[in-house]
């Protein structure tokens, strides 16, 4: 992809012309009695200021969503990954901008900044807690799933990747250029690239390459007075900001320019999984050991869960750990390291699947290995669910005492497990301050924490939310500290939230444990960049006071 982006369409256009100047004066009274409710201000017409602001060969009435039109919930609830905030109760948005060039993100940031809408980012809808597509006030969305151009230079080894872009999408066109090239970042593969990215991007080769932001060389983003600035014309200042800052506090990001990074042809995946009466806890106890110094091509992630013995007579609750492993290599060299570093597990070559890197990414998703790659390409999960997430930060192993006390507290909770991702390699080697994004040395793995259900009703959402609370408090002894660190990416409005006149002691709250010493130079970073807090949300790093 060149500097000049070039845009997909939505293969729906939505409104003709004239159902544009139909609308124009319903959409107009709402929006001037929520823009007059904020300002005493005469406000120009704020359709008109889109317009204006669009090009005749990108009209920007084709991109634009209300709740007249038929397609409107369609497009509103697409993108909402967590049905906590698909209720009638959930405020919705005045209209919805789904950009389809990159003049539509201008003309939205600049039109909404001049009429003082609020305006909420959305690349794929994955924010745990909504923060992409919901809020208190009269609000618009800036839907950006039109925004997906993937373009791989191979020979370079970097790809350019509009923020719309699923991770899905590009482990596809990476593996449909290359055998030997990846990229670091989620294993979920309906991922948006602008939220995952911007908020530090987690894999299975982080051990291997670090984070999704550690291998970015050069982004483009609208800022508040609407140009569209890259690396250079941003400033370095900006630039570290939105690797792992949260970009959607500093402007819209269009695209990322990103460094591929080498995979072998053939790599090794294994999931072993062990109960309590299998040996669970010795396992456990020697992973927390290991995980963060075994090879750096190797990680293995374990997953804790309640749940029934249902072997032979027995009755009662017991603890399933599985243990889930990519390893850049060959079974034989895997099996060698784990006979001399983790030999608690017991690996079995019959546990070892090889594979290519992009089919590895289907494993983790458990889905049946021989699916044809293609389903990567899908954007919408197969199921949407009721979901709450937490996270934490490791530094020292969990005593086998410690182990077993939390064994009880989850099979009291019985509904509530947890993810260990483990730390170590490369993340070790990168500075605190390098990015935004600080959990690096020190730790030996990251939780998280996480809850699903599919019940509706507010009472059993509090529930399950009460459940998840109480598993994170139970895990307080064996947690950081000073501050309890917490993962951006994995958003939790339970540690804080802030207004937009709230400041810096609101936001010190939250921005502490995402961001720990980094807080601050972000918080400069915004003041100079966006002064007014125009974007904004109940997470976001505000502007010191203009005094």
């Amino acid at each position: 992809m060149s500097k000049k982006i070039t845009t997909l369409h939505h293969p729906h256009k939505i409104w003709s012309m004239m159902a544009w100047n139909f609308h124009l004066p319903w959409l107009f009274s709402i929006l001037l009695f929520s823009i007059s409710s904020a300002s005493s201000d005469s406000v120009p017409d704020f359709l008109q200021c889109l317009s204006n602001h669009s090009l005749p060969s990108y009209p920007i009435s084709e991109a634009i969503y209300t709740p007249q039109n038929s397609s409107f919930s369609d497009v509103h609830q697409s993108y909402i990954r967590n049905l906590r905030f698909m209720t009638s109760d959930t405020p919705k948005p005045l209209l919805i901008v789904a950009a389809m060039h990159e003049t539509h993100v201008q003309a939205t940031v600049i039109c909404a900044k001049n009429h003082r809408v609020e305006i909420r980012i959305r690349s794929s809808g994955h924010d745990y807690e909504g923060l992409s597509y919901v809020s208190s006030l009269p609000f618009l969305i800036l839907d950006m799933f039109n925004l997906r151009e993937i373009s791989i230079d191979v020979a370079n080894e970097t790809a350019w990747v509009q923020a719309g872009a699923t991770t899905g999408e590009i482990y596809y066109r990476i593996a449909e250029k290359s055998n030997i090239h990846g990229f670091p970042a989620g294993v979920c593969t309906t991922l948006g690239a602008g939220g995952h990215f911007s908020g530090g991007g987690y894999g299975t080769m982080m051990r291997k390459y670090g984070l999704s932001v550690d291998n970015i060389v050069d982004a483009q983003l609208v800022d508040v007075k609407g140009r569209i600035l890259d690396r250079e014309s941003m400033g370095e200042d900006l630039f570290w900001a939105i690797r792992g800052g949260g970009g959607g506090s500093f402007g819209v990001i269009l695209a990322w320019k990103i460094s591929l990074v080498r995979v072998p042809e053939t790599v090794t995946v294994f999931k072993v999984e062990r109960t309590l009466e299998e040996g669970a806890t010795e396992i456990v106890s020697q992973w927390q050991e290991v995980a963060a110094d075994l090879d750096d091509d190797l990680f293995i992630r374990l997953g804790l869960s309640a749940g029934d013995k249902n072997r032979g007579n027995k009755s009662g609750k017991t603890i399933k750990a599985s243990f889930i492993a990519l390893f850049l290599g060959q079974t034989d060299r895997l099996l060698s390291l784990m006979n001399e570093s983790f030999p608690t597990l017991k690996l079995q070559r019959s546990n070892c699947v090889e594979m290519r890197w992009v089919d590895s990414l289907l494993f983790w998703l458990d889905i049946p290995i021989g699916t044809p790659v293609e389903v990567l390409l899908d954007r919408i999960p197969k199921g949407k669910i009721y979901l709450k997430r937490k996270s934490d930060y490791v530094k020292k192993p969990i005593p086998v005492e410690g182990l077993e006390g939390i064994w009880r507290v989850m099979m009291e909770l019985g509904e509530v497990g947890m993810a260990w991702n483990p730390y170590g390699g490369r993340m070790n080697e990168i500075p605190e301050s390098a990015t935004p994004f600080p959990h690096r040395a020190g730790n030996i793995f990251k939780i998280q924490y996480s809850a699903n259900w599919v019940e509706d009703g507010i009472n059993v959402t509090n529930r399950y939310l009460s459940l998840t609370r109480e598993l994170h408090k139970a895990m307080t002894p064996f947690v950081s500290s000073s501050p309890r660190e917490a993962f951006l990416n994995y958003r939790d409005i339970d540690i804080g939230n802030s207004t937009k006149d709230g400041g810096f002691a609101e936001a010190a709250v939250y921005g502490e444990e995402y961001f720990k010493d980094n807080f601050e130079r972000l918080v400069r970073i915004k003041t100079l960049v966006d002064p007014d807090n125009f974007f904004v949300n109940e997470q976001s790093i505000p502007p010191l006071p203009s005094n």
